[in-house]
């Protein structure tokens, strides 16, 4: 099953799709919340009040007319991974790490399919990053071995972690650089964990620029999957319903590439994995 955030009056309203269509969940069942982190948190079973909104006479809205907001909008945490593709290490630089180099992200870099990604007034190193999220659906607690670790997955996303890698690079930890507004790509659809291989292994995972492919690889390339990486974020933390990790890129990236490949205004970056969807985003200039 898929489902969407999209705006209502300016506020984000969970959607369950169905091909073109989308169905608003909190109208065609009064009392799950219109939130997908509140309703995750809640307990409630989505698939099965996604299926009865689907079964019932709320209306149908068109998917492509709509606004859409962050998939998960006020995530309670945002931990990404960097260097977890084999060939992005190597393209850096850098050896196989042997622990994740996990950051964060706050939730006002996030931005919805569609929404513009903000080319930063201080800086033209604008790159972009194809990543696959995972959204935590239960709360997974501490010390949850690897083989139990994939019944806490609600699903999956595509996310554009856009870095502006000149503020990147100026500490030794990359979260400024990670942190403009407008620079998260989160979207456009959430597939339920359920339609997709294990740990959503097998996938192709693409960027294009301008149309043109600068990114290819697969999410089986990633050197830590899914669930040894809540595993081994289990060993520090209690990961949360509505939580999001986000997964690391693969090689091809605009700072490795001679001569360097920046995001400019004008341009349109897309992510796409297979069986999931295609994040799209326009570049603007910072007013």
């Amino acid at each position: 099953m898929r489902f969407t955030t999209y705006l209502k009056s300016g506020q984000p309203r969970l959607a369950v799709v169905d091909g073109d269509v989308i169905v608003d969940l909190a109208d065609a069942r009064p009392g799950v919340p219109a939130d997908v982190r509140a309703a995750l948190a809640a307990g409630l079973d989505l698939k099965a009040e996604g299926a009865a909104a689907l079964a019932s006479n709320a209306p149908r809205l068109p998917l492509a007319a709509q606004a859409l907001a962050p998939l998960v909008p006020e995530p309670g945490k945002i931990i990404c991974l960097g260097l977890n593709y084999y060939d992005h290490a190597k393209e850096g630089g850098r050896e196989k790490p042997d622990y994740p180099w996990f950051f964060y992200r706050g939730k006002s870099s996030l931005m919805g399919h569609g929404q513009p990604g903000l080319l930063p007034k201080v800086s033209s190193k604008f790159d972009y990053e194809a990543e696959m999220a995972v959204v935590i659906g239960k709360t997974v607690p501490r010390h949850t071995k690897r083989g139990d670790a994939l019944q806490y997955v609600f699903g999956y996303g595509c996310f554009n972690d856009m870095s502006v890698r000149d503020y990147q690079k100026r500490t030794a930890q990359w979260t400024i650089g990670k942190n403009f507004d407008a620079t998260g790509g989160f979207g456009p659809v959430l597939v339920t964990a359920d339609e997709l291989a294990p740990g959503a292994t097998g996938l192709r995972i693409q960027s294009r620029l301008n149309g043109k492919v600068m990114q290819d690889a697969s999410t089986t390339d990633m050197i830590f999957a899914v669930d040894e990486t809540i595993e081994l974020l289990a060993e520090c933390m209690t990961l949360e319903p509505g939580d999001a990790i986000i997964m690391g890129t693969p090689a091809g990236v605009g700072q490795a590439r001679t001569p360097p490949v920046w995001m400019k205004a004008g341009d349109v970056i897309e992510i796409e994995i297979e069986k999931i969807g295609v994040l799209r985003n326009p570049i603007v200039a910072e007013a």
